[in-house]
């Protein structure tokens, strides 16, 4: 087993990342108790961090969003990112092993509007991340279709984890295996159309 190579971080930047934690459990634990009310105020008083603080880490509200989102990937655990190649598209049993492990948080995600409203804090860097993955696969396509084929890519790789959970009672290992086949069927489809429409 070799060392990791990283420096461990310092007293002070382990207290900064253990502020930023805290901050972002509280976001969570507000949602998850049906607060629609969460802002910095809010968050210093449940944490006893002071606002200031709160706002050196997160500047506004869709920063204290963001940094709940990521920490809820976090939770799920270090394989449960956005993707940056194509090969990220079919490893998809972390993540769905994953939001099993963490499954009321990641349903609140899912479900409720101040889980959408902390997904789509992330919506820029989401898009940008699925189009760089997926470049490859749609580049012959024309424009709308290259986007709708991304967006579709995006919605296999992550969404049906709620409804296939819910509806179908199936675990992560199933959904992920379910998804990678229909990730797949698509990719193929997209490499054999060349740059045919998708409705052709």
């Amino acid at each position: 087993m070799t060392a990791d190579p990283r420096p461990a971080p310092g007293l002070r930047e382990q207290k900064k990342n253990e502020a930023r934690r805290r901050i972002a459990d509280a976001v969570i634990q507000l949602m998850s108790d049906g607060r629609m009310d969460i802002s910095h105020d809010v968050v210093a008083d449940v944490t006893g961090i002071s606002r200031r603080t709160i706002y050196r880490h997160f500047p506004d509200r869709e920063a204290l969003l963001s940094g709940a989102s990521t920490r809820v990937r976090e939770l799920a655990g270090s394989r449960v990112a956005f993707p940056s190649r194509e090969s990220d598209l079919l490893d998809t049993v972390p993540i769905y092993t994953g939001l099993d492990s963490i499954a009321p948080i990641a349903t609140l995600v899912r479900s409720t509007p101040q889980g959408r409203a902390m997904r789509k804090s992330q919506k820029l860097e989401r898009q940008e991340s699925y189009r760089a993955a997926t470049a490859d696969a749609v580049k012959d396509l024309p424009e709308p279709d290259r986007t709708l084929a991304t967006a579709m890519l995006q919605v296999l790789h992550t969404t049906p984890w709620l409804e296939m959970r819910d509806h179908w009672d199936l675990d992560g290992e199933q959904i992920a295996r379910a998804t990678a086949w229909a990730i797949r069927t698509l990719l193929d489809d997209l490499r054999k159309r060349g740059g045919k429409p998708l409705d052709l």
